[in-house]
């Protein structure tokens, strides 16, 4: 791919397993780049489930019903099912390069399977974010484990290959921040969470990735999707559709905590919202 004469970062998101949260990562890390002043472009690689473009779709039409401005990424999802393997990947490289030349960041959404679309995006990333949840069954998208002790065994196909793109950029001068995001945390504390923690510590010293803690399991994210929020929006009656709640200021803690690690050069976000009404947050605690 050409360097464009205004090179955006890229920051792609990815995971060949479905049902990981990329898609609410990669509008969350969109709007906050937003916030924070950048200009920025999204990317939707998955044509057949289109997740993030629904998201977008979502939030624009939120925005008209409720009559209030809220932070819009340009976003673009190409037609995985036009043309040949090569002609995709062409057409991808020249909406990239087009995007360039106006966005300071864009943020790819990858699908959860292998293709070369998605390789392609892996390649001229800047920061990957992968999005793991937090249980032996997502872990294996990077590493099969013991079955007695736990310990980490071979890499997966997918960080096979993630080491591979790696490697050829290292070749040609560049590198990737590769960070692997422990999501749908419980906020209980379990054997199982401290076992994956142990294993994901000592896989990311072999694999050269970086850990973070990404958002809990609880019920407000899921809510956010058909109105196209984050947890980033202002906190008021009028945005939300609802009343704010204390799940709404922890989102938003979690959020800001996963951005600030991800050294995007950003100001650092705070937690600030409206006051909220008293929640127990009993509906996180049992959410499915």
């Amino acid at each position: 791919m050409e360097n464009s004469a205004r090179p955006a970062r890229m920051i792609v998101v990815g995971n060949e397993k479905g049902g990981s949260g990329k898609s609410t990562v990669a509008m969350h890390v969109a709007v906050a780049l937003i916030k924070a002043g950048q200009a920025v472009a999204t990317i939707d690689l998955d044509s057949r489930q289109r997740s993030l473009t629904h998201y977008v779709e979502n939030r624009r039409a939120w925005s008209q019903r409720i009559g209030r401005e809220l932070y819009i990424p340009k976003h673009a999802c190409p037609d995985a099912s036009a043309g040949s393997e090569s002609e995709r990947c062409a057409a991808f490289v020249e909406t990239i390069d087009g995007l360039s030349e106006h966005h300071d960041f864009i943020v790819i959404d990858t699908p959860g399977h292998d293709g070369a679309l998605s390789r392609l995006a892996h390649s001229i990333a800047d920061t990957l974010i992968t999005p793991l949840n937090d249980s032996f069954v997502d872990f294996d998208v990077l590493s099969a484990v013991d079955p007695e002790t736990f310990a980490v065994s071979d890499a997966s196909h997918y960080a096979q290959m993630v080491q591979e793109v790696r490697r050829q950029q290292f070749l040609a001068g560049r590198s990737i921040d590769w960070v692997v995001m422990r999501n749908r945390l419980s906020m209980v504390g379990t054997r199982n969470k401290r076992l994956v923690g142990t294993a994901l510590q000592e896989l990311s010293q072999r694999l050269a990735f970086r850990t973070v803690e990404g958002f809990a399991e609880r019920m407000i994210f899921r809510e956010f999707y058909p109105r196209g929020l984050t947890a980033l929006d202002d906190f008021n009656e009028a945005t939300l559709g609802t009343r704010p709640t204390m799940s709404h200021v922890t989102a938003r803690q979690e959020v800001a905590n996963l951005l600030n690690s991800l050294n995007l050069g950003m100001v650092a976000l705070e937690a600030k919202t409206s006051q909220p009404d008293a929640d127990t947050e009993e509906r996180d605690r049992h959410a499915a």
